[in-house]
């Protein structure tokens, strides 16, 4: 009937991965519920909102769950009150005991608790994937690989494939590309021979909450697709996403090989600048700012109406090329230089009106943004 005890922070800590999957407007009541699996290897818990399901082991020989197996089974619980029940709880333990009736027996110190719950038996079962493994890589590169470039997906529905990233894979590289229409990221990691061929796209909630999921930077994670649906797995969870349908555009046609004009910079620097000229190009209806490049100085300048304007000569480290003019919208370019993080990079431009990239001066790293000025008259 399922009965055993365990470390109350050990336990919240897995009741909080599998959380992020589940979600209080389903249409499917039971899919606001957790559920949870004793086996005599340990404790399994499961949630899932129909688009991403994650499941999480916690083993019985981890000390730090301190876990006493005296029967095994399953229930399907709240999640969200479970936790905060789990929360309050006023012992570091609490036991666990399934009673007829689906009703669970939970006791902490003095507290004593009857919950209900449901039969496990009718919670949706995950998706049937082939686990031949087609992709292994570090959680620590795949984690860099989502920072760099998830925060270019569309926002909106409109264009449903657009709020995907989209990931294609060959022997010697796996490449990510994520665009909204106005802006584009690209990075390219080289994978030495090892992989299976694989074009999917993934949509960007998904791995916002993968990325989250994940506990330890030093994991390597393993990567199975089968028609609509991928699996990313640790040796303590299963991530399980839908994939968008429909043909991503070629994006590789939209990045410029010529320019006329290139400038190199230090990222924080220059996203310093770029945040206190945006701090007057909020105020305005235009979130604009401009960045002006001759051969002997580089001016950005930022304006509202209504509040004043900024102008600041920004300290770079090399420019050559065209003298320019170019606008363009604060908040797409600092995204960008938050994704390169602490190093340099080179922006290289054609004209006011073309697209603009940014890219790494460390020509080792295959890491590309496209961002598109704005017309201004």
């Amino acid at each position: 009937m399922m009965k055993f005890s365990i470390n109350r922070n050990a336990f919240m800590n897995e009741l909080s991965i599998i959380q992020r999957a589940i979600s209080s407007k389903t249409t499917i009541p039971i899919l606001t519920g957790v559920k949870i699996v004793l086996s005599e290897e340990g404790l399994s818990l499961t949630g899932s909102n129909g688009d991403i399901s994650i499941e999480t082991f916690l083993s019985h020989e981890d000390e730090k769950a301190e876990m006493v197996i005296e029967q095994t089974g399953a229930i399907v619980l709240q999640a969200r009150f479970l936790g905060e029940i789990i929360r309050k709880l006023p012992d570091t333990r609490f036991s666990f005991d399934l009673q007829e009736n689906n009703q669970i027996h939970l006791t902490s110190g003095a507290a004593d608790f009857m919950i209900n719950g449901l039969d496990a038996d009718q919670y949706p079962h995950l998706p049937a994937i082939d686990e031949a493994e087609q992709l292994k890589l570090p959680v620590r590169v795949l984690n860099k690989l989502i920072n760099e470039t998830v925060f270019a997906v569309s926002a909106h529905e409109s264009r449903p494939i657009l709020t995907g990233v989209h990931l294609t894979i060959h022997p010697e590289e796996l490449k990510a590309v994520a665009t909204d229409s106005h802006r584009l990221a690209q990075r390219k990691i080289p994978l030495g021979g090892m992989a299976k061929e694989l074009d999917m796209v993934i949509p960007g909630k998904s791995l916002i909450e993968l990325s989250r999921s994940f506990t330890d930077e030093e994991e390597e994670v393993e990567v199975s697709v089968m028609e609509n649906q991928v699996l990313f797995k640790t040796d303590s969870m299963h991530f399980y996403s839908r994939l968008l349908e429909g043909k991503y555009p070629d994006t590789d046609r939209l990045i410029p090989n010529e320019f006329n004009t290139e400038i190199s910079f230090d990222v924080p620097a220059l996203l310093a600048a770029i945040e206190r000229a945006s701090l007057f190009s909020h105020e305005g209806r235009n979130n604009i700012v401009k960045l002006v490049i001759s051969a002997d100085d580089v001016t950005l300048y930022g304006n509202s109406p209504e509040v004043g304007n900024v102008q600041e000569q920004l300290v770079f480290q090399e420019v050559s090329g065209d003298p320019l003019e170019i606008s363009f919208n604060p908040d797409y370019m600092k995204a960008a230089l938050k994704a390169f993080g602490d190093t340099a990079i080179t922006i290289k431009f054609i004209s006011p009106l073309r697209p603009f990239t940014l890219e790494p001066k460390d020509s080792d790293i295959s890491f590309v943004q496209l961002i598109t000025p704005v017309r201004t008259s």
